[in-house]
Order: C-alpha cells, then structure tokens, then sequence
C-alpha cells in the first residue's frame, strides 16, 4: 500500500500508529515461536547441564519453526528475527562455556533500545513519530504539531518501559548469580518478560491511543 493509500485508510494518528503496531507484532504463533527455543534451552540445561546440546536443541528448534514457516509460505520475519537472537546468544555461550551468557545478548539488547529511545525522548523527538511519517510519507512532518510530540512521547515512554523493566531484573540475576539458579531465572524472566510484557505494553499503549483522534494532517483553512 502506498504512503499515499494508508493517509486516506487512517485519517488520525492514533489509527496510524494502531495499524503500525499491529505490523510489529507476531500475534499468539509469533509470541509461541519466540517462546519456544528459550523453554527447550533452560529445560535442557536444568536437567542435563550439557550446554553443548542445549544450545543444539534450542538452534534446531528455531530452524524447524522457520522451516515450517517457508513450507506454509507465510512470512518468516518473526522466526528470523528470534533465530539470530538465539544463534547469537549461542555463539556467546558456546565461547565462554557459561549458559548464563546464552541471554547477555538479549539483556544488552534490551539496554541499547531503551538508551536509544530515552534519547529520542529527550531529544523531542520520540521514535514513534517516526510510524507516523511512514504512513504520510515526510518522515518528519509530524514533528510540527506539537500535539502529535507530545502523543508520540507518551507512547514512546510505553514502549521503552518493557526494556526497562528487563534490564533492571535480568541484569543483577546475570551479574550476580550463578550456577542452574541463575540459568533458570533468567529463563523464566526471559520467557515472562518477552512476548507478555510487550503485550501488555502494546494494550496500554492502544488504550491511550483509544483515547483521542489526532488528524494526520491539520484541517485545511477556508479561503
């Protein structure tokens, strides 16, 4: 659909940025494909302790689910984008020989989105603003009207609140714990703070967007 098609299928800003976020998420499959390679890792290392073939059986895991995907021809963005999370957790693992460094990346992950989106808040000029200009077109044009800053900035504070809350749990667990102790709470974190925190986010963040009708574009004044 061009620029051009979605300003007329979303007049208002909250109807735009409503059908971005929708994009963005995977739905209930994608929510299971993100969960199911870190549940098949920390289960395996709690009862074997062999990082080598924990590490095999989450890897295997996420390449059947992309099979899977290719195979029923539907898109394999989310698959992907849990594949190289979790090749690159393992290359990690696989170096130090430590399972904990299986979710280092995912925390520093989680760290460098919420530093980026803090900045853009200060900065007046909040990353969500940006869903908006992919709709009309002018990446920036949104930025004029204040009222549509200061949307994008609330909703930007949602949306950095998950990577927030991850850090602030799974980073103390990662620096101070150890042994099958730490490898499971980081598992259980990841897993309860994945996919259902983004979704709760996401649902506060449709309830504000329920709450106003910003125009895209300013009425026109009469000649």
């Amino acid at each position: 659909m061009s620029a051009e098609a979605e300003e007329v299928a979303h007049d208002t800003v909250e109807a735009a940025v409503r059908a971005q976020l929708a994009k963005a998420f995977g739905g209930v499959r994608g929510i299971i494909e993100a969960a199911v390679p870190t549940i098949a890792f920390t289960l395996s290392w709690i009862l074997s302790e062999d990082l080598k073939l924990s590490l095999i059986i989450s890897v295997t895991l996420s390449v059947l689910l992309l099979l899977v995907r290719i195979i029923q021809r539907s898109t394999p963005q989310f698959v992907i984008n849990s594949l190289i999370g979790i090749a690159i957790g393992a290359f990690f693992a696989s170096r130090t020989g430590d399972a904990k460094d299986y979710f280092l990346p995912g925390i520093l992950w989680n760290a460098a989105y919420m530093v980026g989106m803090l900045i853009s808040v200060v900065a007046r000029w909040p990353v969500v603003g940006f869903l908006i200009g992919s709709v009309t077109g002018d990446p920036t044009a949104w930025h004029k009207d204040p009222g549509i800053v200061r949307l994008c900035t609330r909703l930007t504070w949602l949306l950095m609140l998950p990577c927030a809350v991850r850090v602030a749990v799974q980073g103390p667990v990662y620096l101070f714990g150890g042994g099958d102790e730490a490898v499971a709470a980081l598992g259980f974190a990841k897993i309860v703070m994945g996919w259902p925190l983004q979704v709760a986010a996401l649902g506060a963040m449709l309830w504000l967007l329920g709450r106003g009708r910003t125009p895209i574009k300013p009425p026109v004044a009469p000649a």
